[in-house]
């Protein structure tokens, strides 16, 4: 019973905890992100001139994405295969 009366306690205080988080930007750099994610939604500074693919730029990207399919996703990506890249040290 007192189990119960306990674990029931500490679900209801359970919403509590999300009020702990400050709303608003916890850094500059979030701060600056949000704006240009509110510029994108709202459209402010879209450009006036639509920008429209030619029915042959639309039939390439649809190639690209069926041809995209055509390659298997592998279980175990291999660290020792592929190309190599290189490094900023010598």
């Amino acid at each position: 019973m007192k189990l119960a009366l306990l674990a029931n306690l500490l679900l209801a205080t359970l919403p509590l905890t999300a009020m702990a988080i400050e709303p608003g930007p916890s850094s500059p750099q979030q701060k600056q992100t949000e704006g240009w994610l509110q510029l994108q939604v709202s459209g402010q500074l879209a450009s006036s001139k639509p920008q429209k693919a030619t029915p042959a730029e639309r039939e390439g990207a649809m190639l690209r994405l069926i041809e995209s399919y055509k390659h298997p996703i592998p279980e175990y990506y291999d660290q020792k295969q592929g190309g190599t890249s290189p490094s900023g040290s010598n």
